[in-house]
Formats: C-alpha cells, sequence, structure tokens
C-alpha cells in the first residue's frame, strides 16, 4: 500500500466515530448530497426545441436560458453524435449561455445542462436537437491509397475538394481528420499544399497493423461560405517490414524483411548526367512488363543514350521514371560501375525475385550517392526524407494538439 494509501485509510477511520454522531445532519438534509432535480422546466433551449428542434439553423448560436427566478445554469456540456463538442459561454450570473462554436448543418446534438436552485439543489437538464441542412458550399475529402495491404512506410493522403488557405481553418480540417492505428502510434498530418494533406506516424508504421481514417468533416462550420461534406472512411493494413538499402558507391542492394537480411545483390544506378536519387523512396507499383524510351525523358532519337525496351519485373519508386528492374543489358556493370538513366538495375532473377517481394508502400533507401536528394512530395512519396520536427511544422496543429504532396495528374515516362 503506497503512502497516500495509507495515510488516506487512516483519517477515514479516525473520522467514522465522528461521523456516526452527526446524524442530526443527515446526508438528506444537504443540497449538494441530493439527487439533481428534473430541470427541464426550468430551461428553455430557445429555437432549439418545440417543433423547431428537428430543423435547427446551423449558423445561428444555440442560446440557452433559465426560466425561474431563482434557477442559475452552472455548467452546459453540448456534442454531437460524432463526439464533436460545441464550445459556448456562461453568462456571469447564470441565467444564460450561448454557443460561440458554429453549429454543424445536418447534425443531431445532445445537450446536457446543470443548474442550481436558490437553496443550492443541483437539477440537471438533457435535452436533443437536429440542426437543417445546409447550402453553403461542400467541403469534400478522399483519402488515399485505396484499401488494402501495404508496406510499413504507406503514408496516407487527403485530398480536399476546395482549396483551404487559411492556418486556422486548415486546423478545423485537420482535426477533424482522424487517424487510428492498431498498434496505436504517434502520427500528424502534413500540409502538402492548400488541397492535400499526407498523414506519417514518426518512424514507420508496426508491421502487420490496421489503420484505419475517418473524416468528421461532415456538416462542420470552416468558414461563412464553406462547411464539411462527404468523406468515405478508408481501413488499411501493413505486411511484413521489407526494406532495401541501395548502396550507390558500394553497387549493391541489401534487402531485409522485419529485420533479418534476406540477400545483398549487385547493382547498377545512374552515371553521370542520370544520377539516381538519394534518399528514401516509396515503392509506388509495380508492372511486370513496361516500356521505357529514352524520347520520353528529353534524350534525342538517334543519340549514343538512345534507347527503346521493354523491361522485365519493375518496381516504381518515382513518378518520373525512377524503377527498379531487370536489366539483363548491364549484368556485367552490376556490382561494379553506374552505366543507367538513373534506374537501379538488376538481372533478370534477382529483379524477379525483387519484385515478387516488394508491394505498394515498402522502403527503398538509396545511399552514399552522388545525385540530388529525393524530394519529400511532387515525385512519388518522399514524405520519409523529412525528420519528425519537420513534418510537424507542416501541421495546422501545434505538436501538442496532435491525436494518440503533390501527387501529379499523370505519370511521366520511365527511365532506365
Amino acid at each position: 500500500m503506497s503512502h497516500i494509501s495509507r495515510t488516506t485509510l487512516s483519517a477515514a477511520l479516525l473520522a467514522a466515530p465522528l461521523l456516526a454522531g452527526l446524524t442530526a445532519c443527515g446526508e438528506s438534509d444537504h443540497p449538494l448530497a441530493a439527487d439533481p432535480y428534473d430541470a427541464m422546466e426550468q430551461l428553455s433551449f430557445g429555437t432549439a426545441e418545440g417543433e423547431e428542434a428537428t430543423a435547427v439553423d446551423p449558423d445561428s448560436p444555440l442560446k440557452i436560458s433559465a426560466k425561474g427566478s431563482d434557477t442559475r445554469i452552472t455548467d452546459v456540456v453540448a456534442t454531437d453524435t460524432t463526439g464533436r463538442p460545441l464550445a459556448g459561454e456562461l453568462a456571469a450570473d447564470g441565467r444564460g449561455w450561448r454557443s460561440t462554436s458554429p453549429l454543424a448543418a445536418d447534425a443531431t446534438y445532445t445537450v446536457r445542462v446543470s443548474t442550481e436552485d436558490g437553496g443550492g439543489t443541483p437539477g440537471r437538464g438533457i435535452h436533443s436537437f437536429t440542426t437543417r441542412a445546409s447550402d453553403t458550399k461542400r467541403l469534400d475529402v478522399a483519402f488515399g491509397p485505396e484499401a488494402g495491404t501495404y508496406g510499413v512506410g504507406q503514408p496516407i493522403t487527403a485530398t480536399l475538394s476546395r482549396a483551404v488557405p487559411d492556418e486556422r481553418e486548415r486546423a478545423l480540417v485537420e482535426a477533424a481528420l482522424t487517424v487510428r492505428s492498431e498498434p496505436a502510434v504517434e502520427g500528424a498530418w502534413h500540409w502538402v499544399d492548400d488541397k492535400e494533406l499526407h498523414y506519417r506516424p514518426e518512424e514507420y508504421w508496426p508491421a502487420h497493423a490496421r489503420i484505419s481514417v475517418v473524416s468528421n468533416l461532415e456538416g462542420l462550420a470552416i468558414r461563412d461560405d464553406l462547411r464539411g461534406g462527404s468523406g468515405k472512411s478508408l481501413e488499411l493494413k501493413t505486411g511484413d517490414r521489407v526494406e532495401a538499402v541501395a548502396d550507390i558507391s558500394a553497387h549493391t542492394m541489401t534487402v531485409s524483411r522485419n529485420g533479418e537480411e534476406l540477400r545483398t545483390l549487385p547493382i547498377t544506378t545512374g552515371k553521370e548526367g542520370f544520377r539516381t536519387r538519394s534518399g528514401k523512396k516509396v515503392v509506388l507499383g509495380r508492372e511486370a512488363q513496361v516500356r521505357m524510351t529514352g524520347t520520353s525523358i528529353g534524350i534525342p532519337a538517334g543519340s549514343a543514350d538512345s534507347y527503346d525496351l521493354n523491361v522485365e519485373w519493375a518496381a516504381r519508386l518515382t513518378w518520373s521514371g525512377e524503377y527498379v528492374h531487370g536489366a539483363p543489358w548491364s549484368v556485367g556493370s552490376q556490382g561494379v560501375d553506374n552505366v543507367s538513366h538513373g534506374c537501379t538495375g538488376l538481372s533478370t532473377e534477382n529483379a524477379r525475385w525483387f519484385y515478387e517481394l516488394v508491394k505498394p508502400g515498402d522502403i527503398v533507401e538509396h545511399v552514399n550517392g552522388f545525385g540530388e536528394d529525393m524530394a519529400p512530395f511532387g515525385n512519388g512519396f518522399g514524405d520519409w526524407n523529412l525528420s519528425w520536427e519537420a513534418w510537424l511544422e507542416g501541421s495546422a496543429l501545434g505538436a501538442e494538439d496532435q491525436p494518440a504532396a503533390d501527387r501529379p495528374e499523370g505519370r511521366l515516362a520511365p527511365r532506365v
């Protein structure tokens, strides 16, 4: 038993004989000891009661007032069915309460009001009402990727139907987009631009996790002419933690699964003028065969660097055309020299093994390179190249308020 527990118990035992003799002041005589009385007849909810209670104007504040002269409102707690609270302020004399945050449209609220009468006896009233739909513009959200199983590096994306440039409005939107995982991890949203957010944990997702993404935007007042709209929830899973570290200088790629090293493969990466980007990249997809042409990335046909190839066993890393793929024409250089146009080339056998192992969301990191760094956004998922501190700077919520990237319209051409 702790020191605090022993002290409390001792005090209770010493006080027991004294309390036993104080029967003249029993529980029934003390106003705070009584069960709360039903205060509903002493309260008015303005336009949110009676026949109007099913179609309350969401653009008008909720007003609660005490009817009886000796009734005082002491506390009000109002939430809608999604758990969103309605903020408000109590009048200094306790005779009224008024909401200070906008009501959500097309939402049902439950209001719990605490009161006391002139003698200090507590009362309680519970009231429900529903707001009508609003004819203002709607802010819809679409989550990505599609439902399925992904690698531990897969970010969550949220694409908005309208731009939200204002920081205060962004905070409202961000707080309404909820991500939960089992097991739980710390994570945060990052605003890529006015219409897109990405969500990631501080570290990679746990292997074999379940992730759910939910929008509580519906009906939420964002600004005078804009309210939250629809957003279909999303369920994801993660599989094994598969990581590949490609050492550009050593011409090798080491592949591990759940911390166990599986293979170290000889590779070739980008040569001078076509250097492979350094940094962490997320596998975007897989293609058993893809046609790669030099003209698609600006190399003149017929020049020394021109090519037109059907490439097998390709795992895409960037929208601009970096892959890990089979390159039988460069087997003599793999493990020795960098001769590609930016891709990571493997033998056909090794490329097929890698292709069959990885899935979208797995991590490929290029280290000890000579090229530019992988951008965080705009050319795939380079989200993990930002430190956690830098990631939080892209959130409209402060770090203490956190809950427990432009993707191009079309894909750019691949390179070899």
